[in-house]
């Protein structure tokens, strides 16, 4: 059966809307979830990025978290207010600021072990719909990046 066009427009149609109501529930999740390890949502995912990488300057950094200066600056001030890291600006290159874990930042990533396991839990999906859901979605953040350089014609 074949949608109408001007049922396309309903709310419940909107993958936007339902992207979005995802995410809010997922942060949701995730601020109860990371209460315990005193951070918020961009902070987690400063450190899950600096674990991961090492220290790193703020611009790729920000490349990593899709985010720009404007926003990563502030994040990185209350993380290292925190003491869970410094930023210094680079001996090779001045206009640079590097991003690196102190010892604080790197002891919390045992703790912050548990949380990929809690989120699991709370989305009610299996390890095998998690990791197609994952492999989709950058599927289409490709797409819509894509689309945001050389937009396609609207289908028909």
């Amino acid at each position: 059966m074949t949608t109408p066009a001007t049922d396309w427009l309903r709310l419940d149609q909107q993958i936007c809307f339902s992207l979005n109501a995802a995410s809010r529930a997922f942060g949701g999740v995730y601020r109860v979830v990371l209460k315990d390890l005193g951070l918020t949502y961009p902070q987690y995912l400063v450190l899950l990025v600096l674990w991961e990488h090492g220290e790193l300057p703020v611009k790729r950094l920000g490349e990593h978290l899709r985010l720009d200066s404007g926003t990563l600056s502030p994040l990185l001030k209350r993380l290292e207010a925190a003491g869970l890291v410094r930023r210094e600006r680079s001996a090779r290159d001045e206009r640079s600021v590097e991003v690196r874990l102190t010892p604080e930042g790197a002891a919390l990533r045992e703790r912050a072990a548990e949380v990929p396991r809690r989120i699991a839990a709370a989305t009610g999906l299996d390890v095998t719909e998690v990791q197609d859901l994952r492999d989709r979605l950058e599927r289409l953040t490709a797409a819509l990046d894509a689309y945001g350089t050389d937009p396609a014609p609207a289908p028909s």
